[in-house]
This record gives structure tokens, C-alpha cells and sequence, in this order.
């Protein structure tokens, strides 16, 4: 963990000055350069005490890199197509994924299926028909919905336009393949 050069990149981004920061959390300037230069532990108090000079959270002082905020551009986003559904990637982190699924007129996502975990879905465009066992609503632009995904399910556009809905899904397990 490599907190001292988190804490030395706050700093500058801040333009904090090691002795401003001497200053205002009442350390020493050897211990500071110390614990910058990943020499020395700090305790949870002391890390406490510059998360706060600093304003940000504790906790984001022990996060991982990996478990920093990830950004995906635009234009770095995955698509694909499948059984006429076009499909972007938008984000994932941990067992969590978000995609856009474009829907032409009369298009579905196929026979019911079912896999692990939990899906929310938002229509930004058109009109669609979702299914789950016994249940089955026609939602349109602004309609939200959610579902265990361990129950068969399904989704199809009975519009006439385009229909565009927002998929986040979450699992522990690999979702790669699945809507």
C-alpha cells in the first residue's frame, strides 16, 4: 500500500507546502517526509488527523489503486451486437456492469433466460415489454424496473421506434456473456 505517495499527491495537487502541513496537523516535518516516503506506518489516528487537514476521507487514503475510481471514455467503450441487440459496455466494476442495450422494432433479448445475481433497468427510449415468471408490465421512456435474475426473464421492444434501455447488473460471478 503505498499510502505516503498518496498522501504527497494530495498535498501538491492542494499546493500545500510540507510546513503548512507541519502546521496544521502539529507533526513534525522529518515524520511527514517520513511517512511520504512510505518509511514510516502512521497510526490510524495520525492518518486521521492528515486525511482531515487534507479534506478527504479516511478511507480513501487505504484504498487500493485497483479500487480507485475507474473512468472509461466515450470513445473506449465496448460494442458489440448480438441476435440484432446493440450492445455497449459502459462501465464494470467488481460484480458490478452497466450497458446500454439498443432494441430495433420487435426485437428481444431472446427466450427467457436466468443467471445469478440482480438486474435494474431504466427505458431512456421507447416502449418495451418485460417478462419474469407470472409478471410482465409494458414500460416506456422514464419506466424503471428490477428483477431477481436467478428468475427466467426477458425484455422486447413492442414499439415502433428504437427502444434503448439501461442495464446495471450486479453478480458474483463473470457476466460477460449475458445481458
Amino acid at each position: 500500500m503505498d499510502i505516503g505517495a498518496k498522501i504527497r499527491a494530495i498535498r501538491n495537487r492542494k499546493k500545500i507546502t510540507i510546513a503548512q502541513m507541519c502546521e496544521g496537523t502539529g507533526l513534525s516535518k522529518g515524520f511527514i517526509s517520513n511517512v511520504e516516503n512510505n518509511n514510516t506506518s502512521p497510526s490510524i489516528n495520525t492518518l486521521q488527523t492528515i486525511a482531515t487537514y487534507l479534506g478527504v476521507p479516511l478511507p480513501y487514503l487505504l484504498l487500493e489503486k485497483k479500487e480507485h475510481m475507474q473512468v472509461v471514455r466515450k470513445e473506449e467503450r465496448t460494442h458489440t451486437t448480438m441476435n440484432s441487440l446493440k450492445i455497449e459496455q459502459i462501465s464494470s466494476k467488481g460484480g458490478l456492469w452497466l450497458r446500454s442495450v439498443e432494441f430495433p422494432p420487435g426485437a428481444s433479448i431472446g427466450d427467457a433466460h436466468s443467471h445469478e445475481g440482480i438486474e435494474c433497468h431504466l427505458v431512456l427510449e421507447g416502449k418495451v415489454l418485460a417478462e419474469q415468471g407470472e409478471d410482465s408490465f409494458v414500460l416506456e421512456k422514464g419506466d424503471s424496473f428490477s428483477w431477481n435474475a436467478s428468475v427466467p426473464h426477458t425484455v422486447k421492444n413492442i414499439g415502433t421506434e428504437k427502444a434503448v434501455v439501461l442495464i446495471a447488473v450486479y453478480s458474483n460471478t463473470e457476466l460477460s456473456d449475458l445481458l
